[in-house]
């Protein structure tokens, strides 16, 4: 076997043994450590070729015996436990316990108090050889070798944990986070599309209400006024569940790729005079003045947003009452969005409200930096109103482009 085989056998052997090592419990550690010292000590101090310190060698044996009974706490009082051991060392000589002291020590704290250790730990040696049988520079210089391969040794075993630690801590904390975002995005996911389908469905019910409520109160009504009604429920329903067949293939497909899923096209400001005239259509007297004939896309998906949820909750709280919806402004300044119905004849709400609708326009005017606010009138009406910023619109001239 040549020298890089054997060295490679002894690296393999090395890292098989090391990773036995660190399967083993603490308490172990303190076990296999406590064994060694016992070894070590019980070797020096009953051997009649080794010569003590100044104490003796009976009282070696009783000291540096009683000693190692506090490598048990060498993990939780390291600095003491090397104290008392080179202090050991200095009297009889017998080193285990101060060795294993400043080797804990180096694992668990690094720094200057661990540099005057180390000197501490050399210069209890040499008292403990000099009241032994003198010292000699071979010993000297083999055993400073010995203290810096301890507490570099040490250094870098605690290095090495605490960069384990360190890495193990933030592979954690990225887990943690990672999932922390994947419930984020979930909830998110499923406000928008709780939100897509208020808006989408909440109006078109409220129609399908409204119109069903007006046969119910003109029992009376001609055939032909009658057919024209039923058609336009069963018009607004088709239209209804083909919104909520588009929104739960969202919510089917939501999440299978990890990516956000698109849902349907967002209606926006062009698709106001549609609204309005399906409102009409439904019995609601409304008066419109939409003095903007364009708008930016989101400042007019919201403006056409804030009339819907207006005339929805006037379809569920005020049907048959008179309606204004205004929408003016330029670019440069702001665009103002007000829907106000008067005083309603009848107080019986078709369908039941949860104010979900206003706090989602909330939230929409929020994100645009605009001012939100609805509330009863004078005459006793309601009226919302929406302020949002219109930037002016930057033409190749003003940047200066050609």
């Amino acid at each position: 076997m040549d020298d890089w085989a054997l060295l490679r056998w002894g690296r393999g052997r090395w890292i098989a043994a090391t990773a036995i090592w660190r399967r083993i419990s603490p308490r172990t550690h303190d076990v296999v450590f406590i064994a060694v010292a016992v070894a070590i000590t019980a070797g020096m101090t009953l051997s009649d070729g080794v010569q003590l310190g100044i104490v003796g060698r009976q009282w070696s044996i009783v000291l540096a015996g009683s000693a190692i009974v506090l490598l048990w706490w060498r993990r939780s009082r390291p600095v003491l436990l090397t104290v008392v051991g080179c202090l050991v060392m200095a009297l009889t000589s017998v080193f285990p316990l101060a060795s294993i002291g400043l080797f804990s020590t180096a694992i668990r704290r690094r720094g200057p108090a661990l540099f005057v250790l180390a000197i501490v730990h050399l210069g209890a040696y040499n008292l403990g050889a000099w009241g032994a049988d003198g010292e000699s520079w071979d010993a000297v210089v083999f055993f400073a070798i010995f203290t810096i391969a301890l507490a570099a040794g040490g250094a870098y075993i605690g290095a090495r944990r605490d960069l384990l630690m360190s890495l193990r801590d933030r592979a954690e904390r990225a887990e943690s986070e990672r999932e922390l975002r994947a419930a984020q995005a979930r909830v998110s996911e499923r406000s928008r599309i709780a939100g897509e389908m208020h808006d989408v469905l909440a109006h078109k019910v409220s129609l399908i209400a409204l119109h069903a409520g007006g046969l119910e109160v003109n029992a009376s009504a001609p055939a032909e006024q009658v057919e024209h009604t039923a058609a336009l429920i069963r018009s607004t329903a088709h239209e209804a569940l083909q919104d909520l067949r588009g929104v739960l293939g969202v919510l089917r497909t939501a999440g299978a790729d990890g990516e956000r899923t698109a849902l349907a096209p967002q209606p926006g400001y062009s698709d106001v005079p549609r609204l309005i005239a399906a409102s009409r259509a439904a019995g609601i007297r409304i008066d419109s003045e939409l003095i903007v004939a364009d708008l930016p896309e989101a400042l007019g998906r919201t403006a056409f947003r804030v009339i819907q949820e207006s005339l929805t909750n006037v379809h569920k709280h005020a049907r048959g009452a008179a309606t204004s919806v205004r929408v003016s402004g330029s670019a440069g300044s702001r665009l103002i969005v007000v829907v106000a119905n008067r005083r309603p004849v009848s107080a019986e709400t078709l369908l039941p409200g949860s104010g979900s609708g206003l706090d989602s326009l909330r939230e929409r005017v929020d994100l645009l930096d605009g001012t939100f606010s609805s509330g009863p009138t004078d005459d006793g009406g309601w009226q919302l109103r929406v302020d949002l910023p219109w930037p002016a619109r930057v033409t190749l001239a003003q940047t200066g482009r050609s």
